[in-house]
């Protein structure tokens, strides 16, 4: 792995989860589709950024 993939998997992480939550805040069904593949990303990050 890239010397600079942890820190990278991190931001990752917490752009996925801020963004999730953003889109959760809306009625809407793409936005709650929207939410639940940014919080799929962001888990999958987390367990990236574990490995790295």
């Amino acid at each position: 792995m890239s010397a600079n993939a942890h820190e990278l998997c991190q931001l990752c992480a917490k752009v996925c989860e801020a963004c999730g939550n953003e889109c959760k805040k809306h009625d809407s069904s793409h936005c709650q589709q929207c939410a639940e593949a940014c919080f799929r990303c962001a888990e999958a990050c987390r367990r990236m950024h574990t490995a790295a």
